[in-house]
């Protein structure tokens, strides 16, 4: 793609998220969500396959439903309130219509078919975004209307997503979808303390989006799409697929890594609401994903590959992304020790 291109689209994409997270109107707020949507279809389309083009279109359709519905739960909540501030959504047919809307934009169950599919049809690069900057602005908007949603509902989308993310996960072969149906899964861990303690869904957020910029860039490194290309990668950069492994395992919660201090967290606060059998369920779902994590972490692991595959040798590593990478698997892998001064900040 066009550099200049390029710079608009990622300009678009950054000025969207900024109108969605710092408005208070809901109008300003769905110009935000458009704006992010637009920018990303080129991005997602660039390489011009058939399932390039066909992910774009599905994700179009999908995210153009999901910000007719937030339009028609702020008019709703106008018409019966006069209200449009975003903090003001008291109505409660607007706050289940809402509910669905930014389940849709998210990718959480029942609303997930979409996201595995344009994760699949993406580079990975356009991906990342993908799982990162565009969960942002609805998580931003479910951050600002949590007092008025409702828990059962959003705990019961919670708990399936973060079971189907991870049994919907355990079959594939392909590292994009496994990804996806891990974002799903972690969205279900968002979604079930917002309403009672947002900041813990921001900190869990923040980490997730850490974890995955990662993975996604180090895939990016070494070129790597599939199961059985992964296992034969550890020839490419040795170092670089030791450091994998332990993103992969910090992004499964492991304790002494990163990935567990938001699940701790979560936990501890749902166990000091009363919602401990939601605690254990979560909990015991996301052994579910912590098996294909391992699977993950397995192949990235192996030095004797049992078959060989044909795919392109790597001679000379991408120089521009090793400082972003290094940084960022430092922190995936070590900042639980500091868990206390991260908590103080947030």
């Amino acid at each position: 793609m066009n550099p200049q291109a390029n710079l608009i689209f990622i300009t678009s994409l950054l000025l969207g998220t900024t109108i969605t997270i710092s408005s208070n109107h809901w109008i300003m707020a769905w110009t935000g969500l458009e704006i992010n949507t637009l920018a990303i279809l080129p991005l997602i389309s660039k390489s011009h396959h058939p399932r390039a083009i066909e992910a774009a279109t599905k994700y179009f359709l999908t995210q153009a439903a999901a910000s007719a519905l937030v339009l028609f739960s702020s008019m709703t909540n106008a018409w019966h309130t006069g209200q449009w501030d975003i903090t003001q959504l008291t109505h409660p047919t607007s706050s289940l219509i809402l509910t669905s809307a930014i389940a849709m934009k998210l990718g959480l169950v029942p609303f997930h078919f979409w996201f595995p599919e344009v994760l699949q049809g993406s580079p990975l690069t356009t991906g990342l975004l993908l799982s990162t900057i565009m969960k942002l602005p609805p998580i931003t908007l479910l951050y600002m209307t949590s007092p008025s949603l409702n828990p059962t509902l959003l705990t019961v989308l919670a708990i399936l997503s973060t079971a189907l993310g991870g049994w919907m996960g355990l079959n594939q072969t392909q590292i994009r979808k496994i990804l996806a149906f891990s974002s799903i899964s972690h969205l279900g861990w968002m979604a079930v303390i917002i309403i009672y303690n947002p900041k813990l869904t921001l900190l869990n957020f923040y980490l997730y989006a850490l974890m995955t910029a990662t993975v996604f860039l180090t895939l990016n490194t070494i070129k790597v799409l599939k199961l059985s290309t992964l296992i034969t990668a550890w020839t490419k950069i040795p170092s670089l697929n030791a450091m994998l492994l332990l993103t992969l395992l910090s992004l499964a919660g492991l304790p002494p890594l990163t990935g567990f201090l938001p699940k701790w967290l979560i936990i501890q606060e749902l166990t000091k609401q009363d919602m401990a059998p939601a605690a254990t369920l979560i909990s015991l779902l996301s052994l579910l994903s912590l098996f294909f994590y391992l699977r993950l972490a397995y192949c990235t692991a192996i030095t004797l590959p049992p078959h060989t595959t044909n795919h392109m040798k790597q001679w000379r590593t991408n120089k521009s992304t090793s400082m972003a990478i290094a940084i960022l698997t430092t922190m995936s892998v070590m900042l639980l020790p500091i868990s206390p001064m991260i908590l103080t900040i947030v």
